[in-house]
């Protein structure tokens, strides 16, 4: 089936569409503390909370959304005209990894929170941000991580292999060694992931309900029970997730050591 209609389906309860509680990512909008007419990118907007939640804390800044999703592109254009239709947004439905900026390092804040998969994982999509954002800018980005050696036949269950994420500590490692100091980062709780993956069984079920007729209502409760398995069974206690908060240093103050 179609991917993006599978993860409006199961997302369609899900104001972030990432472990994070709304509390965390409202804490780090003001922690970020931008400047008046500040530029922000955001790659993978979904359905653009960060963005839209930093607009309005910040009103002056201009901001650009892009994502692949035409229906979360709706979605957050919506949300836009309806919280804040003055500020300077503007929402693009496009592959992330194509978007080149008028002009290199020109973004004072730049995220991909939960889709490093554009950039061909967590390593490329710090390299790539970094080209875009301006001396002294923040880079944020959202990354899972292993809480311990997962098992094997939790690996075959989600299709991946322990090499493609790291720990939480080789996550900021790998900024460091772009030459990006890592500043903060927010955690999932027990809690965060419980309700990320628990409404996405919700949405599905509902879903599936109501469209009884739909043709892709076996492959949708197929593909989300067998998710909702590997969770309860391994994921759970094996993988976890974080915001990274990079800071980028200007030319004349980055010190190496």
């Amino acid at each position: 089936m179609d991917m993006w209609k599978f993860y409006d389906i199961t997302h369609r309860e899900h104001i972030l569409c990432n472990p994070m509680s709304l509390e965390k990512l409202e804490q780090l909008i003001t922690l970020l503390s931008l400047k008046p007419e500040a530029r922000v990118l955001d790659i993978a907007t979904g359905k653009g909370e960060f963005l839209i939640g930093l607009a309005e804390r910040y009103p002056q800044i201009t901001g650009t959304g892009i994502d692949l999703s035409p229906y979360f592109i709706a979605d957050v254009r919506k949300k836009h005209q309806a919280r804040i239709p003055d500020a300077q947004l503007h929402f693009l439905e496009m592959d992330g990894a194509k978007y080149v900026p008028e002009t290199p390092e020109s973004f004072d804040l730049i995220a991909c929170i939960g889709a490093s998969w554009i950039y061909g994982g967590h390593r490329g999509t710090l390299n790539a941000l970094y080209k875009m954002a301006a001396p002294e800018s923040w880079i944020v980005v959202g990354e899972p991580y292993w809480r311990h050696e997962p098992e094997r036949e939790y690996l075959e269950a989600i299709g991946v292999t322990q090499n493609d994420f790291g720990t939480h500590y080789q996550n900021a490692e790998v900024g460091r060694e772009q030459g990006l100091e890592a500043v903060y980062t927010l955690v999932s709780s027990q809690d965060d992931w419980d309700r990320y993956e628990g409404l996405q069984w919700y949405a599905a079920e509902t879903w599936a309900s109501d469209h009884r007729d739909d043709p892709d209502v076996k492959t949708v409760l197929k593909r989300v029970r067998e998710s909702k398995t590997a969770y309860l069974r391994w994921g759970r206690e094996t993988l976890g997730w974080a915001i990274y908060v990079f800071k980028k240093g200007g030319y004349s103050t980055f010190i190496v050591g």
